[in-house]
């Protein structure tokens, strides 16, 4: 016991030193008291006319991070809770903007919003790839999306936000081994409310949004949300020859509508029925040139302007692109979710949660983000979808006594994953490769006037026959099955010590149906492997003076380049069917001592888990293996490994000036077993499992409520996340291996530091007036942002600062803010990536090399009215 004390008090030390050294801030509690919740957060009737002002401190904060309202302090978890003005106050709308209040969650997208991904402590699921589950859930009112991206949209009416941070399948259930993103939205209650928001920007931003909440009797509410926003893009793309006509790209054209009906039939019943439905018709998103190697000169060469940035200036946000990039995002579902007090265990409340779900992306990609007509795919949904429809059911049983405070249930779901991948192959992507094929073998061959017809005299076929015409027409069809079996238990050992063990069986069944054509029936790659095909390719590079010593290697890389996965006729015809079934136990231990009102400190180790799966796309190898290197043969068997952690952590949680300070810290070290890698080379997109990935550091956070109107949040984080030495495959082998340089590095976008910051200032005046003022910011140190960890995408330190001020009515009946978000338009790079086909070599500063970014949203800035009444 005193050993366990001694540590408490260091490890409370350095959180308080840690964090008073660094202005960071994470999470504000409401000046009156939170609004009464009854496990999912709606107001009870007998609750509903409870005044604002009643008297609280930051000390009774709730949370329902263990599916039960406990106070924040309680609870012996890292967890970074969020409220409705705080989310208000700095600009929340969706998933990716809650990063800035969080520190050590980093939230991506790269060429679709519908590509969103979080990492929390440098963990996350890396990839563009479907067939890869987030290691970051995100659940929305009790139900989880499937992955990140479609949990990404404007979440409307937010009671609050929970992030949670490390393993949490024992509460939160599948695929969250690094954490969960929890959304609390309004629910009905008992009074007639009307809201409203009105919001003008720039970049010709126009946002309307409403809220009707009516009692239809004494039993019964009903609210509706409903939102309109639109916005100019934030990138000018030169569209060369076109088709393209869209001249910007990034904008935003998004409606929702959400109804909510409360049934309270008795004291002891609640029934929530939810309806939704989201629409994102956009256009996103071109990438900008980061690095201009020599393949610029040659796209150049073949486009009607400059085909891609004359010289490397991303944050002129200034794009190339022939091809549209429209997106359209529909998202739907029906949820209900039931709480009953039952007359068992003495009270125990049994909760069901049913959710019906179709979420369906389409969208326009022009692969080789240039104005030339490389490779590109029509935004059309027999060409570019990916589409899930999900059905889940919960069932928990909730119960206390004097000594335990128990939960048992059972999870199901059911997922049908449909993807349509096509490639269709422009005119300029023959004698594109022509040259860039010649410039990597001799950099003279490819400044021939002649080397735009190599390939063509390699095949012997006529120019512009080559490869052109619908290259590849792939559907997916996967089937996922998951039942859980779970249970979270806490024992009052003593009045100051509690034990926690939580454990869940999973079952996951996956069915994978692939069907590949290559409707243009790949001419070029199957004349080069058909008879005579290398002695063809041989003479057309002895004719171009190769040395006859060096054809054993240039013939092989020559055909590798024909004959990549769109233009390889060995995948032409094939029908695949490929299945998984994996049992898995994962749980957590947990001991929390109160060591008096003021300090709980905690331990904990736990076991996450998440579902192996299929790489949706099309492999290739040497070997017709998964785990082989470059080649052309087939891979049949996609099939990658679940992914496990063992977590441990070690945290103290304290109560100071009344309430009105928290201060808490956690030190963690986390190590991960398969840690599912998707990477995408410049050719394709490969899945690793990684046999190793370690990260272990510390979390810390403030809270004070200085005086009444002024509040102080605050958080930091250290994380050190890092791959194992060794990782065997011939990708991970210097210097020739794409991924050679992850054994012992650091993970990508695994800063160092993250923190997060906000200061909060209610002042009244005028009588019955109240000015509002708030200051947030972000800070995150250096990082990597691609996943191979190329020099050229590493990310220096920065920071993003938001910032509003308003004016209204004490009562808060009308309000005017002024806001910015990125108030000092930082330049940052969300994700580093290959220009496809313009990157040969994984050496560092290649000349040869180009690259691409995926950019950070710029300052943006405007006013938002708002009205309740």
């Amino acid at each position: 016991m005193g050993t366990t004390r001694v540590v408490t008090r260091k490890l409370l030390a350095l959180a308080i030193a840690t964090t008073l050294a660094t202005p960071v801030w994470s999470v504000q509690a409401q000046e009156g008291a939170a609004a009464p919740v009854l496990q999912g957060g709606q107001l009870r009737k007998d609750e509903s006319k409870k005044k604002d002002d009643e008297p609280t401190t930051l000390a009774a904060m709730t949370v329902t991070a263990q599916k039960r309202e406990e106070a924040l302090q309680d609870v012996p978890i890292s967890i970074t809770a969020l409220p409705e003005q705080l989310l208000q106050d700095t600009g929340v709308r969706d998933v990716k903007d809650v990063q800035v209040l969080v520190p050590g969650l980093t939230v991506t997208s790269t060429q679709s919003e519908a590509q969103t991904t979080a990492r929390i402590r440098g963990i996350g699921t890396v990839g563009d790839n479907a067939g890869l589950e987030s290691s970051v859930g995100v659940v929305i009112d009790g139900v989880y999306r499937p992955r990140n991206g479609v949990g990404f949209g404007d979440l409307g009416e937010v009671e609050r936000i929970e992030v949670l941070k490390g393993p949490q399948g024992t509460v939160f259930g599948k695929n969250t081994s690094a954490g969960v993103i929890n959304v609390i939205t309004k629910r009905p209650h008992y009074i007639t409310q009307v809201e409203g928001e009105l919001t003008v920007g720039n970049y010709n931003a126009v946002g309307v949004a409403g809220s009707l909440n009516v009692p239809i009797s004494d039993i019964s509410a009903f609210r509706v949300y409903a939102a309109k926003r639109k916005r100019d893009g934030f990138t000018d793309v030169h569209t060369g020859g076109g088709p393209r006509v869209e001249t910007e790209d990034g904008d935003q054209n998004f409606h929702t509508l959400r109804g909510q009906l409360l049934l309270e039939p008795t004291d002891n019943l609640d029934i929530n029925f939810i309806a939704d439905f989201t629409s994102r018709e956009e256009n996103c998103c071109v990438g900008v040139t980061t690095v201009r190697g020599a393949t610029g000169d040659i796209v150049n060469a073949l486009s009607p302007d400059e085909g891609v940035a004359p010289a490397a200036d991303p944050f002129a946000r200034v794009a190339w692109s022939n091809r549209s990039t429209k997106q359209d995002i529909k998202d739907k579902g029906v949820a209900a979710e039931v709480n009953w007090i039952t007359p068992w265990f003495s009270g125990a409340t049994l909760t069901s949660i049913t959710a019906w779900r179709e979420w369906d992306s389409i969208n326009g990609l022009d692969f080789d983000f240039s104005s030339a007509d490389i490779l590109y795919r029509n935004g059309e949904e027999d060409e570019s979808l990916t589409g899930f429809e999900t059905f889940t059911q919960e069932f928990r049983l909730t119960g206390s006594s004097d000594s335990i405070d128990w939960m048992v249930g059972l999870f199901y779901s059911d997922e049908d994953l449909d993807r349509n991948e096509t490639y269709r192959i422009g005119n300029a992507y023959e004698p594109y490769l022509s040259v860039a094929l010649l410039s990597m073998i001799n950099p003279a061959l490819g400044r021939s006037p002649t080397a735009p017809l190599f390939l063509s005299q390699a095949s012997g076929r006529p120019f512009g026959t080559v490869f052109a015409g619908f290259g590849a027409d792939d559907v997916y069809k996967q089937n996922a099955k998951s039942a859980a079996f779970f249970t979270n238990n806490t024992w009052h050992a003593t009045d100051a010590l509690d034990l926690t063990l939580g454990l869940r069986y999973t079952r996951e069944e996956k069915e994978l149906d692939s069907a590949y054509s290559n409707p243009n029936g790949s001419p070029g790659c199957s004349a080069m492997l058909g008879p005579g095909g290398q002695q063809r390719v041989a003479a057309a590079l002895l004719a171009r003076g190769v040395p006859q010593a060096a054809l054993p290697t240039v013939i092989p890389q020559v055909i590798g380049f024909s004959c990549l996965p769109w233009a390889n006729p060995l995948h032409n015809g094939r029908v695949t069917h490929q299945e998984r079934d994996e049992k898995e136990w994962s749980g957590t231990l947990k001991a929390a001592y109160r060591w008096n009102e003021h300090w709980m400190g905690y331990a904990s180790a736990a076991r996450g888990y998440k579902a192996g799966g299929f790489n949706l796309d099309r492999v290739q190898s040497n070997t017709g293996l998964s785990s082989g290197g470059s080649g052309i043969l087939p891979v049949n068997d996609t099939s990658f490994p679940g992914e496990f952690v063992d977590s441990y952590e070690l945290g103290a949680k304290t109560t100071w000036n009344d309430g009105n300070l928290l201060l808490n810290a956690t030190l963690f070290h986390q190590t991960y077993e398969d840690f599912q890698l998707n990477s995408f080379l410049g050719t394709s997109f490969v899945v690793r499992s990684i046999p190793e990935v370690v990260s272990k550091g510390i979390d810390t956070e403030v809270l004070w409520q200085a005086t009444r109107g002024l509040m102080v949040q605050g958080g930091v984080t250290y994380a050190d996340t890092r791959y194992g030495d060794s990782i065997p495959g011939g990708d991970f082998v210097a210097p020739t291996g794409a991924l050679y340089k992850l054994p012992g590095s650091r993970v990508s976008f695994a800063p160092y530091w993250s923190t997060s910051a906000s200061v909060t200032y209610d002042y009244p005046f005028a009588g019955d007036l109240l000015a509002r003022f708030n200051l947030g910011a972000k800070y995150m140190s250096e990082y990597n942002t691609g996943s191979d960890l190329d020099v050229e995408k590493v990310q220096e330190g920065f920071t993003v600062v938001n910032a509003r001020i308003g004016i209204g009515k004490q009562n808060r009946n009308w309000m005017v803010e002024l806001w910015a978000l990125n108030l000092t338009d930082e330049d940052y790079v969300q994700v580093g990536f290959d220009a496809p086909l313009q990157n040969v070599s994984p050496a560092p500063n290649n000349p040869f090399n180009s690259f691409n970014g995926f950019l950070g949203a710029p300052r943006t800035y405007g006013m938002t009215l708002r009205i309740l009444y």
